[in-house]
């Protein structure tokens, strides 16, 4: 009866339901029964010990939900006393679902909601999420990332929550998305690397979790601040100073300042537009101190194009010495965080990196955010780093060693000699490529 309707040829099918929703399909197993003991391993001493009804999901058919119930054989064994059943090779036990469900739901959860595939196929999201850890886990020790040498660590805000990015800034594709960002998340995930000692330098920000998980677990590499934020602080101790002076204008004013602001957060030397030059000199006319602020966030950008790290410390103790009173308030910040990561910052001027996919992880984060509402903070790792079309992959030959056979001598008296041996060829996974993950977005296949 409909034998072959489930296509599953280890099961036989006695019995067929169909309801609005879904079909239910009643099967017995077609395998050989057993002949030895699933615990002690005793041969021939075994005897059938009932059956018992099983209920597992299947795809869907025909738009509707499958479940299959298998009258399941039980055997108990004379020798150890012990019951178990007989092996169902079709179906995922654990997880009550057949293995190709199973497969099904694995590539469904990148796709959609845990909750939107358990509504698809009639099983609670639990299972799902389940079978899609359980996914995600044999991925992760199938993948090898390769340590870098120079290491990134960032942080995003994503799905409500402030994650840690580990990413390799000499091929800018990202290694790692940490659930957290404090000190004991990064120093557990650091400490599992491979090859930890290549590391040479670590690019971060300015945030002492990240600098003491990195002394704690790599002492020897050379913390490098990046220079993306450090002058953030500078731009926006000018914009303290801007919207200090929103209160001087009349609202008319103070809108057009809300849009000329890209002007005086730009370079002097980016400003090509002659419109966008009149801008800037009409609001630093208009405002002395937002004037001599804009003056002091020009010099402070200038130092990082010092040739060396002594003509820096030069350049900063002169730009220091130079913010009048009124507007030490302002760069408070931008000071404080000067003293406090010293070394740090000025390591950039010896170690020139920098995390210059910022741009790109910010566009990606915030295209996350927007297509990933209702999905886990796992799924969305996973889909960035587990995706093969996503990542940065080079493949490498290692040689083995190589014997040489000697031969008959020939006339010339040079030996006719034959190698043998073989070499290998494997895959060095970078991690995620940016500008593939920029791609997608754009294209709208993220």
């Amino acid at each position: 009866m409909h034998n072959n309707i489930l296509n599953l040829p280890n099961l036989k099918v006695m019995e067929m339901e169909e309801f609005n929703d879904d079909y239910r399909f009643l099967v017995e197993t077609t395998t050989s029964p057993i002949l030895h003991c699933l615990k002690c391993g005793t041969v021939a001493n075994l005897y059938k010990h009932g059956k018992k009804q099983q209920l597992f999901f299947d795809l869907p058919m025909h738009a509707k939900r499958v479940g299959i119930y298998v009258k399941r054989q039980r055997y108990k064994c004379r020798e150890c006393n012990e019951t178990f059943f007989e092996n169902l090779t079709d179906m995922d036990v654990s997880r009550s679902v057949t293995n190709r469900l199973k497969y099904w739901i694995q590539e469904a959860s990148l796709e959609k909601t845990f909750t939107s595939v358990a509504g698809d196929i009639g099983v609670d999201e639990k299972t799902v999420r389940n079978i899609f850890n359980d996914y995600v886990a044999e991925i992760e020790a199938q993948t090898d990332f390769r340590t870098p040498k120079w290491l990134g660590i960032d942080e995003v805000h994503l799905l409500k929550n402030y994650r840690c990015v580990i990413t390799d800034v000499e091929n800018k594709s990202v290694i790692d998305i940490l659930r957290k960002r404090n000190k004991d998340t990064v120093i557990s995930y650091l400490s599992k690397l491979q090859d930890v000692d290549k590391i040479e330098l670590v690019a971060m920000d300015m945030w002492n979790p990240y600098k003491s998980a990195v002394n704690t677990v790599i002492p020897h590499a050379k913390i490098v601040i990046d220079k993306f934020h450090v002058v953030k602080l500078a731009n926006e101790a000018l914009e303290k100073i801007r919207k200090a002076n929103r209160q001087n204008v009349s609202v008319k004013e103070r809108r057009q300042l809300m849009r000329d602001r890209y002007v005086l957060l730009s370079r002097r030397k980016d400003l090509n537009n002659f419109d966008d030059q009149i801008k800037l000199q009409v609001w630093t006319d208009k405002f002395p101190l937002l004037g001599q602020a804009y003056e002091l966030k020009e010099q402070f950008f200038g130092i990082y194009e010092a040739e060396s790290i002594h003509e820096a410390y030069k350049l900063y103790q002169n730009w220091l010495s130079n913010i009048p009173k009124e507007l030490m308030t302002y760069f408070e910040d931008l000071i404080k965080s000067m003293h406090n990561w010293e070394d740090e910052i000025f390591n950039y001027f010896n170690f020139p990196i920098t995390n210059a996919y910022t741009e790109s992880l910010n566009r990606l984060i915030k295209t996350m955010n927007h297509v990933g509402r209702g999905y886990s903070f796992e799924a969305l790792r996973a889909k960035i780093l587990f995706t093969k079309g996503y990542r940065k992959v080079k493949k490498k030959k290692k040689f083995k060693e190589v014997e040489v056979t000697f031969g008959k001598m020939l006339p010339d008296q040079f030996p006719n000699w034959e190698q043998t041996g073989y070499e290998r060829v494997f895959e060095e996974i970078y991690g995620a490529d940016f500008s593939t993950l920029t791609k997608e977005m754009e294209e709208g296949s993220f």
